[in-house]
């Protein structure tokens, strides 16, 4: 008797949703095989394990630093054979633990993330702690204790002054490259086509997501371990790869991301009033004046969509509305960013695709729609969008977003270097290109991702180099 009544007072400590949620676990552990982060803090942190200690030892769950780990990849989602989704179980916990006052594991987690490279942008970008209703002050005061840690990184060695690094890019994966590569004591250069450091962080994510002082003070750090930044140096154009050899670098390290927009393909696609979400993010992060008119169509689904969809009602627009092909369930965004967009004024308008612009004077004045049914599964694993035949209508709207994904520009690259579907093809090892001395990583490689999967691929890539010219060095090779 004593034995039930301890296993109900358990399960009393578990939100029937939590209990939903986690039954069809086979603990099969793909989750973890999957995470980013699990990667990151071996062995200090596993989904799968979190998983189970909901459901055998909840109250010490709630407590666990572990619970507020997950870094919102959904790499676990995209491959568990249960369609589970651990980031969207873990936040009810987080938001059970906080309304317990468990805040112990959120303090102590802290200090974990802090280890990461670019700790403070993680921590805004990818963890999100205030979703579960932490204090403004609490927030700040982690990120202020993360920011400290960061600036107790150790000085760097002095043993590779000589083998000069070039990095390429400077969003995430080249940032954190260019961190550990400086702390093993490599003089590295990050060339950075943009006016200022930062690539996608700096380009197109809005102030609301990522402050910008948050990214100043993670490129000072840079600077302060000796890291030099040459913005407005287009590889390729301003600098050419042959020049970096003669210039005596030793390794290129390519992290160019993923910063251009894939095309609608429809009728009227070129008109004055049709933008590119990433074009209209970042003319407003330089606070330059855009005139959007009263009615704004976003075309996608993904967070680039609700970011446009949320700043375009920031800046002057009456409407915004998302277009999506596909259901809800099937939109790629963060559900819970989905939310803060609709609570913000967003409107959604599912299984709708744009066939052309509607075009007067040569102004957008609109779209031509229809709308889509869900048939079978594709390749990602999410049912096909098919038209319905004769369901055509019409949006009024004085400008399109357009927002439906983006790849990598490769232009660029010396014709030495494979590309795999428009991507730069690696030695998934070794992270090295086809051309010897180069490697690759972050989006240019896997397409958009998130930016601990960037900050992953940029420790894998500082590896491996040191590892290459470590090996140049041994082998007598010129350095």
């Amino acid at each position: 008797m004593a034995s039930g009544g301890s296993d109900s007072m358990k399960i009393a400590l578990i939100p029937k949703e939590i209990r939903e949620k986690t039954k069809s676990c086979f603990e099969c552990g793909i989750c973890t095989a999957s995470c980013p982060m699990a990667e990151l803090l071996q062995p200090h942190y596993n989904p799968r394990i979190l998983l189970q200690k909901t459901l055998t030892e909840p109250e010490k769950t709630l407590n666990e630093d572990t619970l507020w780990l997950c870094a919102w990849c959904y790499k676990c989602y995209e491959r568990c054979p249960q369609g589970l989704k651990p980031p969207e179980i873990f936040q009810l916990l987080k938001n059970e633990a906080v309304k317990r006052g468990f805040l112990e594991g959120f303090e102590r987690a802290v200090s974990k993330i802090a280890d990461v490279p670019l700790s403070v942008i993680s921590l805004y970008t990818c963890f999100h702690p205030e979703r579960a209703n932490i204090s403004v002050e609490k927030v700040a005061e982690a990120l202020q204790k993360a920011a400290i840690i960061e600036e107790q990184i150790p000085g760097k060695a002095e043993a590779n002054q000589r083998k000069k690094i070039a990095i390429v890019g400077s969003g995430p994966a080249g940032l954190t490259a260019a961190c550990e590569l400086a702390k093993a004591g490599y003089p590295v250069t990050v060339f950075e086509a943009l006016p200022q450091p930062g690539g996608m962080l700096g380009k197109s994510m809005p102030a609301y997501r990522l402050p910008r002082k948050a990214l100043e003070s993670e490129i000072q750090l840079l600077e302060d371990l000796g890291v030099n930044m040459r913005v407005n140096q287009k590889v390729g154009k301003d600098v050419s790869f042959e020049q970096l050899w003669r210039n005596g670098y030793k390794a290129v390290f390519v992290a160019t991301g993923a910063h251009k927009s894939r095309r609608v393909g429809i009728e009227g696609e070129d008109t004055k009033g049709v933008v590119d979400a990433l074009e209209f993010l970042w003319k407003i992060n330089m606070k330059e004046k855009i005139t959007l008119g009263r009615k704004v169509g976003i075309i996608g689904g993904g967070n680039v969509a609700v970011d446009a969809a949320r700043t375009a009602l920031e800046y002057g627009a009456r409407e915004a509305t998302i277009l999506y092909r596909r259901s809800r369930e099937e939109m790629p965004a963060n559900p819970w960013e989905v939310n803060e967009a609709e609570e913000d004024g967003v409107k959604l308008e599912f299984l709708v695709a744009p066939s052309k612009i509607m075009v007067k004077d040569g102004k957008t004045t609109g779209l031509e729609c229809i709308r889509m049914e869900l048939g079978e599964l594709d390749e990602t694993g999410r049912r096909t969008p098919i038209p319905v035949e004769g369901s055509e209508f019409s949006v009024e709207l004085d400008t399109v977003i357009v927002a439906i994904g983006e790849e990598p520009e490769t232009s660029f690259l010396p014709r030495e270097i494979e590309l795999d579907r428009g991507r730069v093809a690696v030695n998934p090892i070794t992270m090295e290109t086809s051309m010897k001395g180069v490697f690759a990583g972050g989006d240019v490689v896997t397409g958009s991702a998130t930016v601990i999967e960037a900050v992953l691929a940029g420790i894998r890539a500082a590896s491996s180099i040191n590892q290459y010219l470590t090996k140049l060095k041994l082998e007598g090779g010129a350095y």
